[in-house]
């Protein structure tokens, strides 16, 4: 600010004092307007540097907003995405339980087959000698042959 400028010179001041009571009334009344002015201008450079300021701050509410409405949507689709992985991953534990029955069940299903071989197989090695003992039984008997 100009305050000295605005106020006039030294030289206002000298003539002020050097003056007739008369021109005081004058000088002064210049002073006060030129006091008013230096107030008024003050008042403007106040209200713009005040406008300025609330554009600055409505502005930086505006971005503010503006990130928390990004933060808002991306803290949606982060927390659709973790649903979306847990979903699956449920879905699949639950395919490969089920998958584990049923080996486990085929599993169980070939044991008892193969004890189901074995039995057979005795059962067949078993007729397969009564067999023998009866065809040499008939030799024996009916044939006569030794």
């Amino acid at each position: 600010m100009q305050t000295n400028a605005s106020f006039g010179s030294e030289d206002d001041l000298q003539s002020f004092t050097r003056s007739l009571p008369s021109d005081h009334g004058r000088t002064v009344l210049n002073l006060v307007f030129q006091a008013a002015e230096l107030f008024s201008g003050m008042e403007e450079q106040v209200r713009e540097t005040e406008a300025r300021a609330q554009f600055v701050c409505k502005s930086a509410a505006e971005r503010a907003q503006l990130a928390e409405n990004r933060l808002e949507v991306a803290e949606k689709a982060r927390r659709e995405v973790i649903n979306e992985a847990e979903r699956k991953l449920q879905e699949a534990s639950k395919v490969l339980t089920d998958a584990e029955a049923r080996i486990a069940a085929a599993e169980d299903k070939v044991t008892a087959l193969e004890f189901r071989t074995q039995s057979a197989e005795a059962q067949l090695h078993e007729a397969q000698r009564a067999l023998l003992l009866v065809e040499e039984a008939i030799r024996e008997r009916l044939l006569g042959k030794s």
